[in-house]
């Protein structure tokens, strides 16, 4: 298999050894590789509830609706820098899946791409963000600057090899298991992380006059736990398969969205409530600077909306992932547009602070349920050869809005929160009634006939 970078001979070296590309790949028919994954599935299932509850608890610490936010504002006052912090958090880890779906397709090796490459490209620039926070009170535009250059590091990284580890979850675990099992790692890792809340809580109250040292706990915590992580990744077993069908050179990402977008009419819909679904993310990063505008709230406050936001997360996770598996994956997605309408209607007409704790608790559901049932419905709208690049399109197209709501949020929030926050109540409205008169549940629909 080619290399699809132009890199010196040693470069072509490392990268064929870093994704195992000389070694043989076994010849084996689908129901063989089945048989594989189904002898390895109680050791994947208890390897990546593991790897899932680290990495969970990590995130946590580094709260793209929380504490990122505010860590931000105090080294800059501008909502289009807050903004831009959104959009590396909630675009970043989509938009590069269409480009590097079609390598990632032909690979027979996912795991690799995972673990080897992904160490460099996803979990190493965790490690500078607690540097970020020591350069804080001295140094605050270089800490700005080093935190989001190493944040989107960390995130685009991690979106590059993405579509590997999605098809590796599909692999792993059957269609009528995945949903229980992502709901449990899920609920393990946001349960988990509620209790890491509390103690990011702690730690920025403790610590709110010696700033940056909250902020240096609480993200060398995040780091150490995403690396912790990466480990019991590598612990996984792969069923080895034949790479897909390789796609004509001529192919550009684009295009190769295009033709599916064209020839799946139920997908087409499906992508369409989606992106509506992605626009209510337009508030998500101004609810915390909201409220310490408005309120004057404590930074151990924020800790606590942090604890309910993975509360409301938690319990997402779970419920998600039960429905799912019974009732298919559209159903958790027009709840979560519902609780999306929910949390943004709390925001704008909320009276107090503590009404904040409800719509933070609101969008962790919605959340919860677009990470459990966003990801996994995709791969059930075409056969198994093609989940890398249906995964790919899909995430890229949401990649997009989730790169242009923040900014447009962050323009807006110069006039007015409640503009944002009222949006993104609509946003959810109208991602429910897609969903629910426009979307047909692809369980009840064969992928033959899904094609118009």
């Amino acid at each position: 298999m080619s290399v699809p970078l132009k890199l010196s001979k040693a470069g072509r070296l490392i990268w064929r050894r870093m994704l195992h590309l000389d070694e043989p790949v076994p010849q084996r028919s689908q129901a063989e590789v089945e048989a594989e994954a189904d002898r390895n599935y109680a050791w994947n299932f208890a390897i990546n509830l593991t790897e899932g509850a680290w990495f969970w608890i990590g995130i946590s610490f580094v709260s793209s609706s929380t504490i990122v936010p505010l860590f931000i504002s105090k080294l800059t006052p501008s909502p289009l820098v807050i903004g831009l912090a959104a959009v590396i958090a909630q675009a970043f880890w989509y938009l590069p899946q269409l480009f590097t779906a079609g390598y990632i397709e032909r690979l027979p090796r996912k795991k690799p791409a995972i673990v080897e490459l992904g160490f460099f490209a996803e979990r190493l620039p965790a490690l500078l963000w607690p540097v970020s926070a020591l350069l804080a009170a001295d140094h605050p535009r270089l800490a700005l600057v080093l935190f989001l250059g190493s944040y989107a590091w960390h995130t685009v990284g991690a979106g590059a090899v993405g579509p590997a580890w999605q098809d590796l979850i599909a692999a792993f675990f059957p269609v009528n298991r995945r949903g229980r099992f992502f709901g449990t790692m899920s609920f393990l890792g946001t349960g988990l992380g509620t209790a890491g809340a509390f103690l990011a809580s702690w730690l920025l109250e403790r610590y709110r006059h010696e700033f940056p040292t909250g902020f240096v706990y609480t993200f060398l915590i995040a780091s150490a736990c995403i690396l912790i992580s990466w480990v019991f990744f590598a612990l996984t077993r792969e069923p080895v398969q034949p790479p897909g069908a390789t796609p004509r050179s001529s192919d550009r990402p684009w295009a190769r969205l295009r033709r599916i977008v064209e020839r799946n009419a139920n997908y087409r819909r499906f992508l369409f409530a989606r992106l509506l679904l992605a626009s209510t993310t337009m508030g998500a990063a101004f609810v915390t600077v909201a409220a310490v505008q408005r309120w004057q709230v404590a930074d151990g406050t924020v800790g606590l909306y942090t604890a309910a936001l993975l509360m409301g997360q938690t319990v997402a996770n779970l419920v998600a992932g039960w429905l799912a598996d019974r009732f298919g994956h559209k159903l958790s997605l027009e709840l979560s547009s519902l609780c999306a309408l929910i949390a943004f209607s709390l925001a704008w007409l909320a009276p107090g602070p503590d009404w904040y704790y409800g719509v933070f608790v609101m969008w962790g559901c919605t959340y919860g349920a677009m990470v459990v049932s966003g990801i996994l419905i995709v791969m059930e709208f075409c056969a198994p050869a093609e989940r890398p690049i249906y995964v790919g399109a899909t995430n890229t197209a949401l990649g997009v809005v989730y790169a242009a709501v923040p900014m447009l949020g962050g323009l807006l929030a110069g006039l007015s929160y409640d503009i944002v926050f009222a949006l993104s109540a609509a946003a959810g409205l109208a991602g429910f009634i897609a969903f629910h008169w426009l979307v047909i549940d692809p369980r009840r629909q064969p992928v033959s006939s899904q094609a118009e």
